[in-house]
């Protein structure tokens, strides 16, 4: 098995492919109470829901568009800490920012670190003019994210018939 592509290094991080080897921490990450709370549930409830969220979601996306969700670890201890990347999702007209993190590891910066990196990365690799971000009014915490790197309040949007509306901010070049 080839090792999974590294994308981006930062000072503190490395950004890579998630890959079958991250479903420990996938199933982890997708079941901690603030995932659910500001992201939702997934149905990752095993190691074989993780591998399959991991082929089906990022995997798939890095195949046909060329970018997804990466890996998120500590550069120097090499310990994983969130994920982090673009998305681009059928409700939406734009490439989205998305990222998560474990909780010891907020406050820290490493979200803002990620973030920006992967902002810079969709500008001058893969040329996107327009990122989009999505949140839920209560998650505080990535709406400052969102705005200390530069994305500001558009609108509300409604992503599927009947779900709750969430901000939709913007980063245009």
């Amino acid at each position: 098995m080839t090792p999974p592509v590294q994308v981006l290094k930062t000072k503190r991080l490395v950004l890579r492919h998630l890959g079958p080897g991250d479903a420990p921490f996938i199933l982890r990450l997708l079941n901690e109470p603030s995932w659910l709370e500001f992201i939702g549930d997934r149905g990752v409830h095993t190691l074989a829901d993780a591998e399959r969220y991991i082929e089906t979601g990022p995997v798939e996306m890095y195949g046909r568009l060329g970018f997804g969700l990466y890996h998120v670890r500590l550069a120097q201890s090499g310990e994983p800490i969130g994920m982090c990347g673009l998305l681009k999702r059928a409700t939406l007209d734009d490439v989205d920012l998305g990222f998560a993190f474990l909780p010891e590891y907020w406050g820290k910066g490493y979200a803002c670190e990620a973030s920006a990196a992967v902002l810079s990365y969709a500008r001058s690799t893969l040329g996107l003019s327009r990122i989009v971000a999505i949140t839920t009014r209560h998650n505080g915490a990535s709406r400052r994210l969102l705005e200390k790197i530069g994305f500001e309040l558009e609108r509300t949007v409604q992503l599927e018939a009947g779900d709750e509306e969430v901000l939709l901010y913007e980063n245009a070049a």
